[in-house]
């Protein structure tokens, strides 16, 4: 038997206020830089805790925007949830951005300037 861990370059979270879905699955309704936000995903995921990564809304099976955001994860812990093994976390929010801008604000795993 092995361990299942996912690496994930980004943060992936649910629309703000989708049905089912707790509040920190979910993108708050109003981003604002410099505010902590916490987050909740299933499964045994690992980020990347040096540097900046895209926060994006999520649809299911990998069905991702653009980046909204640029996070920083500040910390996560993995835990079991009615033997569901879950990552909960808490990520900074360093900036904001248009879904609709075209603009590229990372490249693979690097942020631009």
């Amino acid at each position: 038997m092995g361990i299942q861990v996912e690496f994930n370059p980004d943060l992936a979270l649910r629309r703000h206020g989708s049905m089912g879905r707790l509040e920190e699955e979910c993108v708050p309704e109003k981003l604002e830089i410099e505010k902590i936000y916490p987050f909740l995903k299933d499964g045994q995921r690992n980020y990347l805790f040096e540097g900046e990564i895209p926060l994006r809304i999520t649809e299911g099976n990998q069905k991702l925007s653009r980046p909204i955001a640029s996070v920083v994860i500040l910390e996560t812990t993995h835990f079991l949830s009615l033997g569901e093994m879950c990552t909960k976390g808490r990520y900074l929010v360093r900036e904001v951005y248009d879904i609709n801008d075209s603009a590229v604000y990372f490249e693979g795993m690097e942020k631009r300037k």
